[in-house]
């Protein structure tokens, strides 16, 4: 795509990315066939492809208005045109930019400019923990559809003491998944002590920045990283570590990016990079360790005589986006639930977004809403007795609508781990 930048942006780092993804478009519209919003909307501007003639024309000078800033806010940032694009086009990254330009070239409305300030402080905020315990005391008096954005709190169970092991790694102490649903981090700790690996958490990391990042706080988001490198660095320095586990794909995603996008800051960005290299989706440790986890199990059922309770699960498995698009991890969980006895059913579409995206269940309702009845009514089609995922986002946004259990992955595993130990226990 032949490209020309305005004078505002033409010779900032910005602006060269921008350009050298802008030239590699070669305009075959593969990726409007993928697009999530297109194929609810049929609005070309609401693809990928016009959204990225949108953005060139406002790097070029062109004309900005409100409506180019809905167009690029209907967008999901799912990435699903990136898997698809024969070309390589790292749409992502042109929608980021183009979104820090338009938020700069352009007024939001009032009460966008307060929910968006709302949601970028608020769910980054200390203040968020009591704020949502308070949500959930008053919860039958609100309306449904904030209701459902407060589940309800699962027990976390007992913590295991993983100081001793041999094999150290970074936890990701995040923003709103340690409230909304702690369980998660909590079963990834018991699972990765079954297997031998401790896990560490320092207290003053935080949000990876996704949050912000996506709200087109840019200089924010890269606060967050630099606090989380900060808190980070000791163990890493001192080799105590040999990975940062982070258990929500959108954060992995966001963490995997911190080499990117401090790139030119000389104080980071070596440390940045060196982060960025250590960051692992847990399917990328646990899924070498099968023959280990298999060796429990099989132990726990030679114990009691028949299989742990969760093992019969039919379960259906929606892979976030971020998982399959962003991270390129596709099919390792589904392997690995096959592997320890699940009945993976089979999800039509399943590289659709299921519509959570972040924030964009809050900002974009009917979208939004729209999405999760197709996901659902996908999961849903064999009668699985449970839904599993691996992004927070996801799972709480597919429970607010679903009868069907839906949890992390590492939840069904930490169930299946719990119930064999319990079986050779009592044997």
């Amino acid at each position: 795509m032949e490209t020309k930048l305005a004078d505002f942006i033409a010779d900032t780092p910005a602006g060269r990315e921008a350009e050298a993804i802008l030239r590699r478009c070669v305009h075959c519209g593969f990726c409007t066939a993928t697009c999530p919003t297109y194929q609810i909307l049929g609005d070309e501007l609401d693809g990928p492809r016009g959204r990225i003639y949108l953005i060139k024309q406002m790097l070029e000078g062109g004309q900005t208005s409100r409506e180019t800033m809905r167009h690029l806010d209907q967008c999901l940032t799912c990435r699903n045109c990136e898997t698809t694009c024969p070309s390589g086009v790292q749409y992502g990254r042109l929608v980021d930019i183009g979104r820090e330009v338009v938020e700069q070239r352009v007024s939001r409305p009032t009460i966008q400019k307060l929910t968006r300030g709302l949601l970028r402080e608020g769910l980054t905020s200390p203040w968020f923990a009591p704020a949502f315990r308070l949500g959930q005391s008053v919860r039958g008096l609100l309306p449904k559809v904030l209701a459902s954005k407060l589940p309800q709190v699962r027990p976390v169970g007992v913590l295991p003491q993983t100081a001793h092991h041999t094999r150290q790694v970074i936890g990701l102490k995040g923003c709103v998944q340690p409230t909304m649903v702690p369980t998660i981090d909590a079963a990834t700790t018991r699972v990765l002590d079954r297997l031998g690996i401790g896990v560490i958490t320092p207290s003053t990391g935080g949000c990876c920045g996704a949050i912000r990042h996506h709200l087109a706080d840019g200089q924010g988001a890269l606060q967050d990283a630099r606090r989380n490198i900060d808190a980070w660095w000791p163990l890493i320095a001192e080799n105590r570590v040999e990975a940062i586990v982070v258990n929500a794909s959108g954060c992995g995603v966001m963490v995997k990016d911190y080499g990117h996008l401090l790139a030119d800051d000389p104080a980071y960005a070596d440390k940045a990079r060196r982060v960025s290299d250590l960051a692992r989706d847990p399917i990328e440790l646990i899924e070498p360790m099968l023959s280990q986890l298999q060796e429990q199990l099989t132990q726990g059922q030679k114990s009691s005589g028949s299989l742990p309770a969760a093992s019969a699960s039919r379960v259906a498995y929606h892979p976030p986006c971020t998982q399959q698009h962003g991270l390129k991890i596709k099919g390792a969980v589904e392997r690995l639930l096959q592997a320890l006895g699940a009945t993976c059913l089979p999800v039509a579409d399943s590289h659709l977004c299921c519509g959570s995206a972040g924030t964009y269940s809050v900002l974009q309702p009917a979208l939004a809403s729209e999405l999760k009845s197709r996901k659902l009514a996908a999961l849903g089609a064999h009668q699985p007795q449970m839904i599993l995922s691996a992004n927070v986002g996801c799972i709480t946004h597919l429970e607010s609508g679903s009868e069907i259990p839906v949890r992390h992955w590492l939840e069904w595993l930490d169930e299946r781990l719990q119930s064999a130990a319990a079986n050779k226990a009592l044997a």
